[in-house]
């Protein structure tokens, strides 16, 4: 079993990676390629209280974020806020590489009170998961290595009263360019997407059932991310991208449908359609039907009868 180690500081990962220490105690850039975990990174987990973009290549065992697996490929980015559990162990199905990147790792309080602080909260890919990584062009890796390396040309000039905000400026463009390779992303893997807007559609039809609605309640965002692998923020970032609705409406869409077909061929009462379809208020129905649909149920169901 694991023991998991917590580091509160930029300074203990480079403990645990055999790095010298950090020459600025609150941002840091490694070179992954001076990484050197014990144990060659076999069986390691960790918690820490800072965050890290990595940019990794050939990396030779997996790489845990929670319980999802990253797989590197070449120019892969990931990002991980503080409070993640992380984890390596050893895959003997690969073989050992050459590991190579960069690490670049920043505590909160290097931007505390500053406007990043309270916009770093808008940047959903700090909580992505398994197969959400940013996979970079050549010419997109460029563009954040150069980033990288300012940032750390920053810090180790003579620090001065610019020296923060340039740092934090810095900071800010690297975190806007990878929201706008994601958006790039999620049009360049359409075929993909399309694939699990179709796995979504099947999702939603096998547990839109009477009686699994009515055992079970509304399926949340979070059961439907679960279920097609994906992170609640990516797949309703997916989906937006693709159809203009979020994972919350796909769902709200198909309640509607399901109330429809009731009204429209049973004699149910609202109160049973309701119930049925997993609300434990007929009003909170009656509430959501209107708003989709401008008509209340009742008004809906004398279209018909």
């Amino acid at each position: 079993m694991k023991h998991r180690q917590h580091f509160k500081h930029i300074r203990d990962y480079h403990t645990l990676a055999s790095l010298p220490a950090p020459e600025h105690p609150l941002i840091s850039l490694v070179n992954y390629e001076n990484v050197q975990y014990p144990n060659n990174g076999t069986d390691l987990k960790w918690m820490q209280d800072y965050y890290t973009v990595a940019l990794k290549r050939n990396i030779p065992y997996k790489f845990f974020y929670g319980q999802q697996e990253y797989d590197f490929d070449q120019g892969v980015m990931t990002f991980i806020a503080p409070k993640q559990v992380m984890s390596l162990a050893g895959n003997p199905n690969i073989k050992a590489k050459n590991p190579s990147g960069f690490l670049l790792l920043f505590h909160p309080d290097f931007f505390w009170n500053t406007s990043l602080a309270k916009r770093i909260q808008q940047y959903d890919f700090f909580g992505y998961a398994i197969n959400e990584a940013l996979f970079l062009s050549e010419k997109e890796e460029i563009q954040i290595t150069t980033i990288f390396k300012n940032i750390q040309q920053e810090y180790q000039a003579n620090i001065d009263q610019f020296s923060q905000q340039i740092m934090i400026s810095q900071l800010e463009l690297l975190l806007n360019y990878a929201e706008r390779f994601y958006e790039r992303q999620f049009i360049t893997r359409k075929i993909n997407n399309h694939q699990i807007l179709e796995q979504l559609e099947i999702v939603l039809q096998e547990y839109f059932t009477i009686d699994n609605l009515r055992n079970n309640g509304l399926p949340s965002v979070q059961l439907i991310a679960d279920t097609l692998h994906r992170s609640p923020n990516y797949l309703s970032n997916m989906l937006s991208s693709l159809t203009g609705l979020s994972t919350q409406q796909h769902i709200h869409n198909k309640v509607i449908e399901k109330a429809k077909e009731l009204l429209s061929t049973t004699n149910q009462s609202i109160s049973e359609i309701a119930y049925d379809l997993g609300f434990e208020y007929p009003s909170s129905f009656t509430k959501l039907f209107k708003n989709k649909t401008q008509q209340s149920p009742l008004e809906f169901r004398k279209t018909f009868f």
